[in-house]
């Protein structure tokens, strides 16, 4: 439950049902072709996994989660995603 929807908009709505990462949307920038992505989560360490969800991004929200509901999904992505 946590990564489908942790706090309104789900993990796997950017990194994918599976963790394995995803394009978010491709846009214009300067008349180039811009790609934002979501990266893989499947091989992050924990260290980044949990800094991750601790700093502010300037794309991706602040989920407010405790520590137990991060290690939760880190275990999550690390492990049970890879069925």
């Amino acid at each position: 439950m946590l990564y489908s929807n942790p706090r309104g908009i789900g993990c796997n709505k950017c990194h994918g049902e599976k963790a394995e990462g995803a394009i978010i949307s491709k846009y214009i920038l300067k008349g180039k072709e811009t790609t934002l992505s979501a990266p893989a989560l499947s091989n992050v360490s924990k260290e980044r996994f949990f800094q991750a969800l601790t700093s502010q991004h300037k794309v991706m929200p602040t989920y407010f989660l405790t520590w137990q509901e991060i290690d939760s999904l880190y275990y999550y992505v690390s492990s049970e995603v890879k069925k």
